[in-house]
């Protein structure tokens, strides 16, 4: 199930990487790039995602950050929808140290069915299905293997993945909460996903008060399907599609094992 999809949305994130990388290559570093940069590279990635998929399944929805060519937002509901995110961490890519990915994902019915996160700087893909399993492949690998979340089981022995701090020196509320061993830092919500996926960190904290479905769509279904659970930071049910593509519930993504234990540590926090 959803094979069609899942190939459609491997071949757009490589048309959008054979677009992004030389202009990540050109780009002049900006050190100091304000959260809300978007650059020439995040629209042309977008439009070179949305003509493939178009042309793949017309009849589809279609959800996307970035406004389209005409100057309109790209705000489409159905049972059907892709949600794109053409560059996820643009913070990372104005300030050039790879910390950006490629987001496509497909949306069944309010439920994320296929994800696939690509980061091109670091030549790092992942991707999943629902029901077919979480996969990834780096570098110049030909065959993807299977990706499993971690299976860590205490939370002072667990790592933790959040966005850089504005304050390295002042811990985060999720940190204080959970008190992990070891604290990861990225600008990219669909890398941090793709972290948890790959066990390579037990924990990923959204606490923001409002985000967007091309933020945690493409992730949500890689942690699923290697094993592990997405939920609001309550335990709610993340749903896709609704008005204005808001989540206002926050993101708690885990291996599973950690899952209860984390939600209550938040709560009390």
């Amino acid at each position: 199930m959803y094979e069609s999809e899942l190939k459609a949305a491997l071949d757009a994130a490589e048309l959008a990487r054979c677009i992004v990388l030389p202009l990540y290559s050109k780009f002049l570093q900006i050190p100091d790039a304000p959260a809300d940069i978007h650059t020439e590279a995040d629209r042309l990635s977008q439009e070179a995602i949305l003509k493939h998929l178009r042309q793949c399944f017309p009849g589809d929805a279609f959800c996307a950050e970035e406004v389209s060519e005409s100057g309109t937002a790209v705000a489409g509901m159905g049972a059907r929808l892709w949600i794109i995110d053409p560059i996820d961490g643009t913070r990372g890519f104005a300030r050039k140290n790879g910390e950006f990915s490629i987001m496509v994902a497909f949306a069944d019915a309010g439920r994320s069915a296929v994800g696939v996160v690509l980061e091109p700087a670091r030549e790092r893909l992942t991707y999943a299905v629902r029901g077919g399993a979480c996969w990834v492949r780096d570098g110049n690998a030909t065959a993807a293997t299977r990706a499993k979340v971690s299976a860590t089981a205490d939370l002072s022995m667990s790592a933790l993945v959040q966005s850089r701090s504005r304050d390295p020196g002042v811990p985060s509320g999720q940190v204080e909460a959970l008190k992990p061993a070891r604290v990861v830092e990225t600008y990219s919500a669909g890398i941090k996903l793709a972290l948890v996926a790959r066990g390579e960190v037990d924990l990923y904290v959204n606490r923001y008060l409002a985000f967007h479905d091309w933020d945690i769509c493409a992730g949500q279904v890689l942690v699923e399907e290697a094993g592990g659970t997405v939920t609001g930071l309550a335990g709610e049910e993340i749903q896709y599609g609704t008005e204005g593509a808001w989540q206002r519930s926050g993101l708690l993504a885990s291996n599973c094992i950690l899952h209860a234990t984390a939600i209550e540590r938040l709560k009390a926090k």
